[in-house]
């Protein structure tokens, strides 16, 4: 029997590149994201949108369809899975693909799953782990963390997922500020940073780290102007660190412009996406994303009007 299952996007509010040495983050799920499909099948085999479809375990996506069914303990499936996210853009795709399609697996290969049961979701976890281990090397978790979740979530790789109650719904801009750059590439630059220069990547892990903890306490009180600045300092440490590029800062400066309260980053740099926090109303800074020619889309994260 075929089954079905969906998984979020993510977006990273403050955290991304500290969360990988064991500071907290903050993430919050999309309402766009990833749907899978999947059925049992003498053979695996899995397609991915309108690419071609992949047997066997030769290329990357076939390793890591093997290692998510590995985990799973499943027999060979067939799965097709869609993405409603540009991928490589720092929005969690990877993962919610290998959330998507890890619950679909488990839900054909054992019907009497219920999705939700601590059980069922840490497998899930962990054949998503072993997914975007294949694509991105040392991933933090964060981004499958978020994928599984709804709203905003607190995670560390240390304390795992802690839900976070938004006083005030979050209105966000998301615009692709640039080509997307390899998750994998992005982590071990900062790696090689770390090895040169430990004192200059620690001092601002230790920072992003509180920033963190201050940022959780605005959303816990719907404190969206000091939200908006600890993202804009979360950038500034994320530039030190040589993730950003000249199409996030003038991204990111536009967004200010426009009127939003904090703009930063989202996932790993090197191109991709950035998140700008809106005043209410995301449409001027959706104009103002549009004259600089970027593709673009709002959401609401979080309080009594999440999803």
């Amino acid at each position: 029997m075929e089954r079905t299952a969906r998984a979020a996007g993510k977006v990273i509010l403050l955290g991304e590149h500290a969360v990988v040495y064991g500071a907290p983050a903050l993430a919050a799920a999309l309402d766009r994201g990833a749907v899978a499909r999947a059925r049992p099948s003498e053979q695996s085999r899995i397609t991915l949108g309108t690419q071609p479809a992949v047997d066997g375990e030769e290329s990357e996506l076939g390793r890591a369809f093997a290692a998510l069914r590995a985990s799973l303990g499943a027999p060979p499936h067939e799965v097709t899975a869609e993405l409603e996210l540009p991928p490589g853009c720092g929005l969690g795709a990877s993962a919610a693909l290998g959330v998507a399609i890890a619950r679909a697996v488990l839900l054909a290969a054992e019907p009497d799953t219920e999705l939700g049961s601590g059980g069922a979701d840490a497998r899930v976890l962990e054949a998503a782990a072993a997914w975007e281990g294949v694509f991105h090397g040392r991933a933090s978790g964060v981004d499958a963390a978020a994928a599984a979740s709804r709203g905003c979530i607190r995670f560390s790789k240390s304390e795992g997922t802690e839900p976070v109650h938004a006083a005030r719904a979050l209105p966000v801009v998301i615009a692709v500020a640039g080509p997307p750059a390899s998750t994998r590439e992005m982590v071990e630059g900062v790696a090689r940073l770390r090895a040169r220069r430990p004192e200059v990547v620690d001092k601002a892990v230790a920072a992003i780290g509180a920033l963190v903890q201050n940022a959780r306490l605005c959303i816990e009180a719907g404190d969206l102007p000091g939200l908006g600045k600890l993202m804009d300092l979360n950038q500034m440490l994320l530039s030190g660190l040589m993730v950003s590029t000249e199409g996030i800062e003038r991204a990111c400066a536009a967004a200010r412009s426009a009127g939003a309260l904090g703009a930063k980053l989202t996932g790993a740099g090197g191109g991709g996406c950035v998140v700008a926090l809106a005043d209410l109303d995301p449409k001027p800074v959706l104009a103002a994303f549009e004259r600089e020619g970027l593709a673009c889309f709002a959401a609401t994260i979080g309080g009594e009007e999440a999803a």
